[in-house]
């Protein structure tokens, strides 16, 4: 069996690191808001780019922090409007609505699977105020455009990175450091991912990240005086240990993500399965490598018969979701498509090109007719 993500190898490629590092936070008889919480987070601002970073305890919880702290600041208010691409993973949806934001759903590209630069516009009012620019499966999703927008309707750009790290923009900046602030995520299956969970703000933004500090810390920036109503949302000593080995690994690691990807572009030749536009090579970590097919639960069969484990990311859109049951009338055919055809190939720094050729021999004998 050819996994999806086979998490064990990967920690192990890494491992005597990793449990050196354990071991010395273990010693420390310090688990929470220490010297390995200054190191990482000093070590990650400064690999995305940013002076400013705020470790805490999900991806979740780091976007929520972000806008919760634009509302503490004045910046926004309850009520305001957020656009957020509609193709995403539920939790960028879920960080608006925790702080009674209004997501607006914007639709993707059908070649990029990213948020469509040119259906923005036609979507702002008096009441926007911020874009929620998703990295969506590891791809850079921004644009010049994208920042002209922003710019001309004073929004603040907020990004999701929590799929992309380590990813450049097409300037060589880093996403993650491309906006205003940014979410990044460490779980476990993640490019940079820990042994749980655990989050992090990035941003050249001092006051939002004192702000965002105090709230993922009960609401306190001086021991038991409470600024805010915050709550208990932080990044402990030994996440940040783990990351902190696993981050000077993080480019070599992508590169390995790329090679894989580089056999799917190359030697996928099967008509009934469509592949995203391809970016350059730095601006796509390949987080995830997402393929479309008409016929995606007959090639998801095909393939775990073969020996090849998949994944769906996502098989219900986030407006057709029960919690979002005031959506359900929405039309949103590009996203929906998506949902309906995306099926995630096996990739990950541990994955070797003999298993990824492996792969696109199965996908390539796939047919209508197949056994």
């Amino acid at each position: 069996m050819i996994k999806f993500l086979d998490l064990q190898k990967v920690t192990q490629k890494h491992g005597a690191e990793i449990s050196k590092a354990i071991q010395r936070v273990v010693e420390s008889g310090w688990y929470l808001q220490g010297s390995e919480n200054e190191r990482f987070e000093k070590n990650y601002a400064e690999y995305i780019g940013c002076r400013y970073c705020v470790g805490c305890a999900n991806g979740l919880d780091a976007l929520i922090w972000i806008y919760r702290a634009y509302i503490e600041l004045g910046v926004m208010h309850p009520g305001d409007e957020v656009i957020v691409p509609a193709n995403t993973y539920i939790a960028s949806i879920l960080a608006l609505t925790e702080n009674n934001l209004v997501p607006v759903l914007v639709e993707p590209r059908l070649d990029t699977l990213e948020l469509d630069e040119d259906a923005i516009e036609k979507h702002i009012t008096s009441r926007t105020r911020s874009i929620l620019l998703v990295h969506l499966y590891g791809r850079c999703a921004y644009t010049e455009k994208i920042s002209q927008i922003c710019r001309k309707h004073g929004l603040k750009l907020v990004e999701d990175n929590a799929q992309a790290h380590g990813c450049h923009c097409y300037d060589g900046r880093r996403t993650g450091s491309l906006g205003d602030a940014a979410g990044h995520s460490f779980y476990p299956g993640k490019n940079l991912g820990a042994l749980g969970d655990g989050g992090a703000v990035t941003s050249n933004d001092k006051e939002l990240v004192d702000t965002v500090r105090a709230l993922a810390n009960y609401g306190s920036q001086r021991k038991y005086v409470f600024k805010y109503t915050g709550r208990n949302s932080r990044l402990d000593e030994l996440q940040a240990a783990v990351l902190d080995v696993k981050l000077k690994y993080l480019d070599e690691d992508n590169e390995q993500r790329r090679a894989i990807a580089d056999i799917y572009y190359a030697e996928l030749r099967n008509p009934l399965i469509t592949l995203p536009k391809r970016l350059p090579s730095q601006q796509n970590v390949y987080h995830i490598f997402p393929v479309l097919c008409q016929s995606r639960d007959l090639l998801q069969d095909y393939l775990t018969q073969h020996g090849v484990q998949t994944l769906i990311h996502y098989p219900i859109p986030p407006h057709q979701q029960e919690c979002y049951s005031q959506w359900r009338q929405l039309s949103l055919p590009v996203t929906e498509q998506i949902h309906c055809q995306e099926l995630s190939l096996p990739i990950s720094q541990v994955m070797t090109e003999d298993e990824a050729r492996q792969v696109v021999s199965v996908l390539n004998s796939f047919s209508l007719n197949a056994e």
